[in-house]
């Protein structure tokens, strides 16, 4: 496999960004936290409209793309085949995108809509119960993966049908950007790009290792402490650079094919083993009320009552996808050659909104019956400890140990396969161009790799992990800006095809 050269305008000035907002955050971590926090809920509430629109039109286009007279143009040549089966191209584009979180927030997310739900209902109530899964569902469905799907079609539609070498956004707004996709205003694009990466990482990672670290310590019956956090993300550094150093069709394909199936394994085993009639009834309850509430929550910013949820939730993850969301178009866009826009908006959406559906129905049922049927064990757990929430519902399971050396492996192939992906993008980013049969320098990945583990044990050791994710949510603002690029780009080009495929 050939490797491309680096970019050096894009490398040393992202290299150097990183390093410095990184050690200012951590230097002035007490005085800019605050700061910070306060920005987002600023944001959150006046562009609460805006990210609501944002992921609802996005939605409307993607249709369009469907059903529409462009929807059999394929990414590449007409006699291209695709790269990887359609199980590889689902689990890697998934394990990206959701990780860890997916993990995390489907057992603890139904927890905090049951005590503090939406539309003003009673905490902790029948009808609380009744909204706590679905809302799950919402906010990890098809409008979350619309975010990740449009990226992905653009860049896809410049690397593989324009013939455009650089694997980045910029080049992916040269539509309307034209020659300032390659001066300073593409260069800052990129360097964004880059920030909301590892502040996408640095969620997975505040998440993760908690999590696995509450869950490893209670397997090994010790406390959970700072040193076994660092174990954790030494170990992820070891087999993301393993992973790295294979490169993306023998490494990350096959790291995601196992991931996939471990985690198929553990829904599956907590589906029949635990209150197996509830969980399909209270999910099939939940699927229909979030479809039958679909707009409503879709558009919710409570103006009269002002109670937050919406803000608090619904427009801090439209935020916080939309700020990955280009990292994860990057590595969907390289996977995805051979497929028409039908399929790559499609399979994105429902690949994704399926994995989402099956952990929160699965684990998000069982963490709500657990708590219906033992009042306040989980949420009195929820207000001191989010991780050991996870410890307390796998320690309920049948097989528990068992259960929990399968979660912790779950864990580590899951963050690792987010790790290995990113290093990837921000490589290619990086990178020169990327001409066909070439891959980001491998010294390269493994170098960002290390660099982000550095980072994320010096945040881990001073706390200062949530700092970095809630400066990176603050890049979804440009953003937002982003998506208009990346859309009138992709329908310029679109009409711009001689003559439309024909259905």
């Amino acid at each position: 496999m050939k490797h491309s050269k680096m970019d050096h305008s894009i490398f040393w000035p992202a290299m150097i960004l990183t390093i410095a907002i990184t050690i200012t955050l951590v230097i002035f971590q007490s005085s800019a936290e605050p700061v910070l926090t306060g920005i987002l809920t600023d944001l959150t509430f006046r562009l609460d409209w805006a990210f609501e629109f944002l992921t609802m039109g996005l939605f409307i286009l993607l249709l369009w793309l469907v059903f529409g007279r462009f929807a059999r143009v394929k990414m590449g040549d007409p006699e291209d085949k695709p790269e990887f089966s359609r199980f590889s191209w689902g689990g890697m584009l998934f394990c990206a995108s959701m990780g860890t979180s997916i993990m995390f927030w489907s057992i603890v997310e139904p927890l905090y809509y049951y005590t503090g739900p939406p539309f003003g209902i009673e905490g902790e109530s029948a009808e609380a119960a009744e909204w706590a899964v679905a809302y799950g569902l919402f906010h990890w469905g098809i409008s979350a993966w619309a975010l990740y799907a449009l990226p992905a079609v653009v860049i896809a539609y410049s690397f593989f049908v324009r013939k455009d070498p650089s694997l980045k956004i910029s080049a992916a707004c040269r539509g309307i950007l034209g020659k300032y996709a390659d001066g300073w205003h593409g260069k800052v694009i990129d360097i964004l790009v880059i920030w909301s990466m590892i502040g996408g990482l640095s969620t997975s990672l505040g998440l993760g290792v908690p999590m696995v670290a509450n869950v490893s310590a209670e397997l090994l019956g010790i406390e959970p402490t700072l040193p076994l956090s660092i174990v954790i993300i030494v170990i992820w550094t070891i087999i993301f650079s393993s992973s790295a150093y294979l490169g993306l069709y023998k490494g990350i394909r096959k790291l995601s094919d196992w991931n996939i199936y471990i985690a198929l394994v553990l829904a599956v085993f907590v589906l029949i083993t635990g209150p197996t009639l509830f969980i399909l009834t209270y999910f099939t309850d939940s699927l229909g009320l979030m479809l039958n509430n679909f707009m409503r929550m879709s558009l919710y910013t409570d103006p009269i009552n002002e109670g937050g949820f919406p803000q608090a939730w619904t427009v801090f993850y439209w935020a916080w996808f939309a700020a990955t969301a280009p990292f994860i178009g990057l590595f969907v866009a390289r996977i995805s050659k051979g497929r028409t826009i039908r399929e790559m908006v499609t399979n994105i959406l429902l690949w994704g909104s399926l994995g989402s559906f099956l952990y929160f129905a699965v684990f998000g049922g069982y963490a709500i019956d657990f708590e219906l049927s033992n009042s306040g064990a989980l949420t009195s757990v929820l207000a001191e400890s989010e991780p050991q929430v996870i410890v307390e519902v796998l320690k309920s399971l049948p097989l528990s140990t068992v259960v929990m050396i399968f979660f912790t492996v779950l864990g580590f192939v899951f963050l690792a396969t987010s790790l290995d992906s990113a290093t990837y993008i921000i490589a290619g980013i990086a990178t020169t161009d990327l001409q066909k049969g070439e891959e980001p320098a491998r010294w390269q990945r493994l170098l960002w790799g290390v660099v982000l583990s550095a980072l994320a044990i010096s945040l881990t050791i001073v706390g200062g992990l949530n700092v970095v994710q809630t400066s990176s949510v603050l890049v979804s603002v440009p953003v937002l800006i982003m998506y208009i690029l990346l859309a009138v780009s992709l329908i310029k080009w679109l009409r711009e095809r001689e003559e439309p495929v024909k259905e």
